[in-house]
């Protein structure tokens, strides 16, 4: 019965909003953290009829098929980009950026990352480094004056903090759980129905 496999998609569709969902409550207080929300989208369909397709031998022909939906998947954990609150901080070193942009840090790589956490201080060497220790890198220098459109502005003394609404979080975990436990209750009710007819042979 493929009741059974199309529940069980569901099932694990809501396991990763509820992995996602979890993730954005636990980064509540991280500074700069983006929230992320999981899409999904419909599997393909089985055509078990198609549209137009003679239903007599009077040449009749189907206005509507007949498609069997195949269940659900994840197609992609989006960042939410949204602007955090900015909270003021008594340390000197501490930036935050209002807009758009990012800082640049040297990894251990050597590569460069980029981050809106703007929790700053000073090495042993009076390098301006993040809480791990990487060194900030400078600004590099746009035509643009900041605060124009579509470049950000930097505050001194400020962080940002995260975007994450623990209201709208919780509500998105209660609506995942509610339809983790529908599917649930499908594979049940798909095993009672085998169990059915079985019992009839």
């Amino acid at each position: 019965m493929r009741a059974l496999q199309i529940a069980s998609t569901g099932m694990m569709a809501q396991q990763t909003n509820v992995k996602v969902i979890s993730n954005n409550i636990a980064n509540m207080s991280t500074t700069g953290y983006k929230r992320r929300r999981a899409e999904f989208q419909d599997l393909l369909y089985q055509n078990m009829r198609r549209v137009g397709s003679q239903s007599s031998e009077a040449g009749s022909v189907l206005p509507a098929g007949v498609q069997v939906g195949l269940g659900v998947k994840t197609a992609a954990i989006y960042r939410i980009g949204e602007q955090g609150s900015l909270s003021q901080t008594d340390n000197r070193f501490d930036i935050a950026i209002r807009g758009n942009g990012f800082f640049q840090v040297q990894l251990p790589s050597g590569e460069t990352g980029y981050t809106r956490d703007g929790t700053f201080g000073l090495s042993a060497e009076g390098q301006l480094v993040t809480a791990e220790g990487y060194l900030v890198l400078p600004a590099v220098t746009i035509p643009a004056a900041a605060g124009q459109p579509g470049h950000g502005q930097v505050q001194q003394g400020f962080v940002e903090t995260s975007n994450v609404n623990v209201v709208q979080e919780i509500t998105s975990l209660i609506t995942a759980q509610r339809a983790y436990e529908m599917n649930s209750k499908v594979i049940t009710a798909s095993d009672e129905m085998l169990s059915t007819l079985s019992r009839m042979r």
